[in-house]
């Protein structure tokens, strides 16, 4: 059950990455952009690990502050989560 769930927030979180990446080129080049809901969405399903790193790597969406202070809010919320799931269900 754990491997599934680390390959979720694995894949999610590449994705959430790989996004901004490329939303921070197309910026650069002035060409259509990546919607900010779709990072919000792509974190919260689990991605939240991705869109910080990849937030800091490429530098892009820093100055916003629902960026800035909202994409570390959910990976912190989720890390508690899961950690209370883990707690909760699976320590004996």
């Amino acid at each position: 059950m754990l491997k599934w769930i680390v390959l979720w927030i694995l894949f999610w979180s590449i994705l959430d990455f790989a996004l901004m990446g490329a939303d921070k080129r197309k910026a650069k080049k002035h060409r259509w952009r990546v919607p900010e809901k779709s990072f919000f969405l792509i974190a919260l399903l689990g991605g939240s690990p991705g869109a910080v790193l990849g937030m800091y790597t490429f530098r892009h969406k820093t100055r916003h502050w629902y960026f800035k202070w909202g994409l570390p809010a959910i990976l912190v919320a989720q890390i508690a989560l899961g950690g209370w799931i883990y707690w909760r269900f699976f320590l004996p």
